[in-house]
């Protein structure tokens, strides 16, 4: 907010006056094409700049057309669950099982919580997966795989709250390779085992890295489904056959309404981030999707925090399910990151962030990422960064998908790539609010939106300084 705006127009973009003879020509050249295209387009591609679901006509469209499956109607093949059974050498005693919780700050909720594990060992995964974790760089499971993992290979449906970074990727993706390696194969038509629903594209992006590193271990494919990227080639991918799908719900719904893929084979569903999905307005579409999935399914949800519409969400669709919390359920701070607050006038702004930047930069790990409300400030603020002499990129809704991937860490064509480390400062909206990791020091330029961002974004973060 450094440039003072009005109510749905830029204060950069000029007003020309027009003769009275000029403005009825142009506002009839104006209505002419409203009434050829139907309706005026919106600029924005975000769900809140589309008013949510009802905001868009195209997609309530879609989502009609996707009706609730009557599944007593169909025949399905069973689904092979194998009893979990704990690998320990020996069976821990309640107290110091209870004792470990504590001092990992974790609760569980549910009847017959299964015992953690402490070693990769005692998970019983397979020789190949656990050769993955050790060249991955793990010695030991992050608290909430050591609880989770027991969960979810037992078969039930749960719930893992925990904050951004913990090892929440890992947690439901191992499990979802270990069901996969249980089932039938996969016959020609058939749509995937697992779904992994994720509220944006840079964070199924990121999930499918992570996909790519250990089902190639065991020989399962994946694919990942979101917008902005080629349509063709995600197709592709379904018509031959993928054991797991990664996909943002606007895209999923896509290819469910054309009937490119289905859910039938589904028996293992994931929703990451559910409190971000859901805050961006798409519970209408994960609804939908889940409507579309047997009933017998496995359902994990994960999500950094536990509002009253992730609740609810849980009441409709788990059954019988166990949660586990590491830390706490609210919004909080996290107490791992040096947070400092400048208290400023809006005039203030800019002269103070060139004097952070200059000072970040001179540190040895300088990678920053910059928050920003609006699209138009992010391109603003990045031409300033640029004209200051540091090197910046930035990504925002209006940014195609090979432009968030240059600027992220696909390629040096459009320039160098933020993730390697050589263009240390990234400007973004909400949408790298989560996903992004192993950056150093977050900077939070307005108001009303910095507030989460420093509690849920930062996972590997070690300093974030807020304007406010």
């Amino acid at each position: 907010m450094f440039l003072q705006r009005t109510k749905g127009v830029c204060a950069s973009v000029p007003f020309i006056a027009l003769p009275a003879t000029e403005r009825g020509t142009q506002q009839h050249l104006q209505r002419e094409r409203m009434s050829r295209n139907g309706r005026r387009r919106s600029r924005s591609r975000s769900p809140r700049g589309r008013g949510g679901l009802a905001g868009s006509r195209y997609e309530i469209g879609k989502l009609q057309t996707l009706r609730p499956v009557q599944w007593s109607q169909v025949k399905l093949d069973p689904i092979v669950r194998e009893p979990y059974r704990s690998k320990a050498s020996y069976r821990r005693s309640e107290r110091e099982i209870s004792e470990w919780r504590r001092s990992k700050e974790i609760t569980t909720k549910g009847h017959d919580i299964p015992d953690p594990i402490f070693t990769f060992e005692e998970s019983g995964f397979p020789a190949e997966i656990i050769d993955e974790l050790r060249y991955a760089g793990f010695t030991t499971p992050t608290p909430i795989q050591a609880q989770g993992w027991p969960i979810a290979l037992s078969g039930r449906d749960m719930v893992g709250i925990a904050k951004t970074g913990s090892g929440k990727t890992l947690s439901y993706l191992i499990p979802a390779l270990i069901h996969i390696d249980q089932q039938p194969r996969l016959r020609r038509g058939d749509g995937p085992i697992a779904l992994i629903l994720a509220p944006t594209r840079e964070l199924a992006q990121q999930i499918k890295q992570v996909a790519d590193d250990f089902g190639r271990a065991l020989k399962y494919k994946n694919t990942c489904l979101f917008g902005g990227g080629k349509k063709r080639k995600q197709q592709d991918d379904l018509e031959y056959g993928v054991e797991i799908v990664i996909a943002t719900p606007g895209r999923l719904i896509d290819f469910l309404s054309s009937n490119q893929t289905n859910l039938r084979r589904c028996s293992y569903l994931v929703l990451d981030e559910a409190d971000r999905m859901l805050d961006m307005g798409f519970e209408p579409q994960i609804r939908t999707i889940i409507e579309q999935i047997r009933p017998d399914r496995q359902t994990l949800m994960w999500s950094a925090t536990w509002p009253d519409i992730v609740a609810r969400l849980v009441k409709d669709y788990l059954k019988d399910y166990a949660q586990i919390n590491v830390g706490s359920l609210k919004l909080a701070a996290n107490h791992n990151i040096l947070q400092i607050i400048d208290v400023c006038q809006e005039y203030e702004k800019e002269s103070k962030l060139s004097i952070l930047l200059r000072e970040i930069m001179a540190e040895k790990e300088c990678k920053t990422i910059i928050f920003i409300e609006t699209k138009k400030r992010v391109d603003d603020i990045t031409r300033k960064v640029k004209r200051d002499g540091w090197p910046a990129r930035c990504i925002h809704g209006d940014k195609s998908q090979n432009e968030r991937d240059a600027t992220l860490n696909c390629t040096v064509v459009y320039g160098v790539p933020f993730r390697s480390g050589r263009t240390p400062i990234l400007i973004a909206t909400d949408v790298a609010a989560r996903g992004l990791e192993a950056h150093t020091h977050v900077c939070l330029e307005e108001k009303r939106s910095a507030v989460p961002y420093p509690a849920v974004a930062p996972g590997s973060t070690e300093q974030a300084g807020g304007f406010w």
